[in-house]
């Protein structure tokens, strides 16, 4: 797996998104058209794994949580940054979306959660922030940010 080859099986997704408001619709467009056992959904989590494995995904942090910038915003991604984060029952830092959060959940074993969601997508609007959290083992999570945006807290 390349970044090349990874971009390929982000980009449809962007696309679906592209230009769309970060809320509620979306996020059930996207369980939807996205759901977590489909051929799509399962491309981009084995090639998250296979992006690990290959040590140019999550190649930032330690321990219990492992993270790394992808791509930053672009044209063909409709102007999102891609990035991956791999949790294993920690509570991170808490961080605001100024433009809103896409998170692609995936499960590594079946009681992970992130956010107390399972496998699937969670949409975050814009102005709202969390402490990401994942509960019940590991997980990991793809998001997409528009224009890359993030603003991290101090506490």
């Amino acid at each position: 797996m390349t970044t090349d080859e990874f971009r390929a099986l982000v980009e449809p997704v962007t696309r679906f998104i592209a230009g769309r408001e970060l809320d509620s619709a979306l996020e059930a467009d996207l369980n939807g058209a996205f759901p977590g056992e489909c051929a799509a959904f399962r491309a981009i989590e084995s090639a998250c794994h296979a992006g690990i494995a290959a040590g140019w995904m999550c190649a930032q942090g330690a321990g219990k949580r492992k993270f790394g910038r992808i791509f930053e915003p672009a044209d063909d991604l409709a102007r999102f940054s891609v990035d991956v984060v791999d949790i294993t029952d920690l509570v991170g830092n808490h961080h605001r979306h100024p433009t809103g959060e896409i998170d692609m959940i995936m499960p590594v074993g079946a009681a992970a959660k992130f956010d107390g969601r399972g496998r699937g997508w969670l949409v975050y609007p814009p102005d709202s922030g969390h402490r990401p959290t994942v509960t019940g083992g590991r997980a990991l999570v793809l998001y997409l940010l528009p224009e890359g945006q993030i603003e991290w807290s101090s506490s």
